[in-house]
């Protein structure tokens, strides 16, 4: 709990990939990728209960097996709704005590494709939530300013920002973030009656560049491998 309210968090992992076959069971330095989520939200010293919802029964396996509460998701009504919706079909279906929900808690999605992130950034984005209506975690774009993106318009380069005049990457300005697909923390009645994530006061929650990876490609399957086992070296 975080003043005297009640987090649960939940974790969305599809079972399918076309790019990398099983990628959230996939062996990542000897552990499988969604393990890294799981140990993580364990350490929380604020989530009180932890969902795992796939449609892959290898995957909830591997959730119970840890200890996990788990969603099996295995109807046409679950496969179409919106991840936002389905957050909070998961929370009632899963049996979540009816005074919970009239006094309102706190609902944390964690993304299982970003193994590098820490029991930190998860509770550090907790922490941020009080901050605004909701939180979520971001990166600095620096490569990739919005001041040095184009787009093509009658064949021709046009800016999508003012362009800065040429510098650093780390002095270009204003500072840019995007989200990162890690955490996102929200109020449960805002879901339910928004069925959005994201409210109109947003909190970022800052992670640095190096805890920051999302496994979609299987070039960030050989990255996240190379940085895990440099991190074991230390």
């Amino acid at each position: 709990m975080i003043q005297n309210k009640k987090v649960i968090a939940v974790t969305l992992a599809r079972g399918g990939s076309k790019r990398i076959p099983n990628k959230n069971i996939v062996d990542i330095c000897g552990k499988p990728l969604i393990q890294y989520t799981i140990d993580e939200v364990k350490k929380s010293k604020y989530i009180d209960t932890y969902i795992i919802s796939s449609d892959s029964d290898k995957i909830l396996s591997l959730a119970q097996s840890l200890n996990c509460i788990t969603y099996k998701r295995d109807n046409v009504s679950d496969k179409q709704t919106s991840s936002d919706g389905l957050i909070d079909t998961i929370i009632n279906k899963c049996g979540i005590n009816v005074s919970d929900k009239q006094t309102s808690f706190i609902v944390v999605e964690i993304m299982a494709t970003n193994p590098l992130k820490t029991v930190e950034d998860i509770d550090g984005t907790i922490e941020k939530f009080f901050d605004g209506d909701s939180a979520v975690s971001v990166v600095r774009i620096l490569d990739n300013h919005p001041s040095r993106v184009k787009m093509i318009k009658n064949g021709y380069l046009e800016n999508f920002w003012p362009e800065v005049p040429e510098s650093r990457r780390q002095d270009l300005t204003p500072e840019a973030y995007v989200r990162n697909g890690s955490i996102y923390v929200m109020w449960w009645r805002n879901l339910v009656s928004t069925r959005r994530r994201l409210g109109k006061k947003i909190a970022p929650y800052i992670m640095s560049e190096e805890r920051t990876i999302n496994i979609d490609e299987p070039i960030d399957l050989e990255l996240a491998r190379i940085l895990i086992e440099k991190k074991q070296n230390k």
